[in-house]
């Protein structure tokens, strides 16, 4: 018998949770109850979502009782920890940490790319991509369809919103800090204006760019750059595909941009690549240099779709082309493509 799933949202109260609830109240209302869910310090505020007033609930097993289907937002410990415990309770979890999307045993999906994927979950955890490559995917996902991807090369400029409320607050100050002088203009001084107040990031973000985002890994490399070579690997089910990136933090709120050259099995054109792009669901193309007109974060920020502008074909290279894409990374690089996940498993429940 067909029915409305029920749904918990857990971490509701943070950056991705907010938004995962604005999202559930504009899309088609397909939920039973909706359940939110957050820290003990949190529990007792009530959050607005669906038209309603809801309260939050704190962490807890019982939580779990009766749930169908739950949206984890949580640090990774916190997802590692928590979701064997729903799924042990029967809860289908679609988890946004990077706790799980490795496991061979855990669902990598993006809808408009692998929505068959989402239906084999033998631990019953469905995992959700890094914004980084979800800002990408869907458009090199459409591509790779008709083309046969071979190689990607990409550097991203990720918005300070990616490292959580703790990136915005800490450009707000460097901006404040910064503003209505001279500075800019000689080694150093940002540095001295800013002090030791660089929050999450490495170095000041206010007036700069940080070839750096995430953690230190083997020979170099940061857990971001790692993540899109081997989640695009994961996602597209190519798993010797060649992937070089490297990942920037550039004084940006919200929507992550990235520059990608895409090598194809054969030679490519302009004029299909495009036409592909143009009707790939998920993409909006918004390329013509000659007016002026191609995605930027300030025009992108707030919108579902992955933007692509300034395709070229590469010009040394006839089976390579030149994109530049923008996602906003709290949308479709975590509450969007999580709320969308669950709205494939939630179809099982009405069938």
């Amino acid at each position: 018998m067909s029915r409305k799933p029920t749904l918990a949202v857990v971490g509701a109260t943070g950056a991705v949770g907010t938004v995962m609830l604005q999202i559930l109240s504009q899309h088609a209302d397909i939920w039973g109850e909706i359940r939110l869910v957050a820290s003990p310090r949190s529990a007792g505020r009530k959050l607005a979502v669906r038209g309603a007033e809801v309260e939050v609930l704190a962490l807890g097993e019982e939580v779990f009782d009766g749930v169908d289907i739950a949206l984890f937002d949580v640090p990774d410990d916190v997802s590692a920890q928590w979701a064997p415990i729903a799924t042990a309770k029967g809860v289908v979890v679609v988890d946004n940490s990077a706790a799980f999307r490795m496991d061979p045993d855990v669902p990598l999906v993006v809808p408009e790319v692998n929505p068959h994927a989402a239906r084999v979950r033998p631990r019953g955890i469905v995992a959700n991509p890094n914004c980084t490559t979800l800002s990408m995917i869907v458009a090199i996902g459409a591509l790779h369809a008709e083309f046969g991807l071979r190689e990607l090369i990409v550097s991203s400029y990720q918005a300070v919103s990616g490292a959580g409320r703790d990136g915005v607050d800490t450009l707000r100050r460097q901006l404040s800090l910064v503003a209505g002088g001279e500075l800019g203009t000689s080694p150093g001084d940002v540095r001295r204006a800013v002090g030791d107040d660089t929050g999450p990031f490495p170095a000041p973000v206010a007036l700069n760019v940080v070839p750096w985002a995430g953690s230190l890994k083997d020979d170099g490399w940061s857990s971001e750059e790692m993540k899109v070579r081997d989640e695009s690997r994961k996602i597209l089910g190519l798993p010797a595909l060649r992937v070089a990136a490297t990942c920037v933090r550039v004084p940006v709120i919200t929507t992550h941009s990235l520059t990608v050259h895409a090598r194809f099995e054969d030679e490519v054109t302009v004029d299909r690549a495009r036409e592909i792009l143009a009707t790939a669901p998920g993409v909006v193309l918004f390329d013509d240099p000659a007016a002026g007109e191609f995605p930027t974060p300030a025009d992108v920020v707030g919108t579902d779709p992955t933007w692509v502008g300034r395709v070229r074909r590469a010009l040394d290279d006839p089976t390579a082309l030149e994109l530049f894409v923008c996602g906003d990374n709290l949308r479709k690089g975590a509450a969007l493509n999580t709320v969308q996940i669950a709205e494939l498993v939630a179809a099982e429940f009405t069938v």
